[in-house]
């Protein structure tokens, strides 16, 4: 595997941090988008409510159904944006995007309630 670090990105504060709004949530359900090569609509649950979240991972898992039923992290405090006319409400937490890697979900080592925050 070839791949570098990047560097690390200018120092924060940790008031900045805790604008950050991170909790795990269960995957209900992942629905294909008519019209899209990337993205698909995840149903979570955050114990108090369910979201939607589109993430647009169609060509980094065979079978993104797979993740049915996991728990994951996801950032839930974004402005909700609409994408392919339907609207994401949060972000999936994952870790290898941002640096060409093939993405794997940010999950907790075990099972904890849904809703739980990270921080």
């Amino acid at each position: 595997m070839d791949f570098r670090v990047t560097p690390i990105k200018s120092p924060i504060t940790l008031a900045d941090l805790e604008k950050i709004y991170i909790r795990v949530g269960t995957i209900v359900s992942v629905d294909d988008i008519a019209g899209s090569d990337k993205l698909v609509k995840l149903t979570v649950n955050f114990g108090d409510h369910q979201r939607t979240i589109l993430a647009g991972m169609k060509q980094e898992r065979a079978n993104p159904k797979e993740i049915e039923g996991k728990q994951a992290l996801f950032v839930i405090n974004l402005t909700p944006r609409k994408m392919m006319g339907q609207k994401s409400e949060g972000m999936l937490f994952d870790i290898g995007y941002a640096d060409g890697l093939t993405p794997v979900l940010a999950v907790p080592e075990r099972q904890i309630a849904d809703g739980a925050r990270a921080g």
